[in-house]
């Protein structure tokens, strides 16, 4: 599979925006968590990322708004994939 390296940067921006501004709290703290356990800060930035697509998905495509709770479910849940 291909990746498409904009969108990725995008997302990973999105991350760092959210790790900078602590909003929310907790993507900075799974930040903190997934780097202590030995992940590499892109690394830790790609897997805070798939919950960011999840959200970006359901937002676009099913025209749903931005599921907070099930962002930081996602969140807490990592580094296993998010599951919705």
């Amino acid at each position: 599979m291909e990746i498409n390296k904009e969108l990725r940067d995008l997302i990973i921006e999105v991350v760092e925006n959210q790790i900078d501004a602590d909003d929310p709290v907790e993507a900075k703290i799974k930040y903190n968590r997934l780097v202590a356990l030995g992940y590499s800060d892109f690394e830790t930035k790609q897997l805070i990322g798939q919950c960011v697509a999840v959200e970006i998905y359901d937002v676009m495509k099913e025209q749903k708004p931005f599921n907070k709770a099930r962002y930081v479910k996602n969140l807490n849940q990592l580094p296993k994939a998010p599951i919705d």
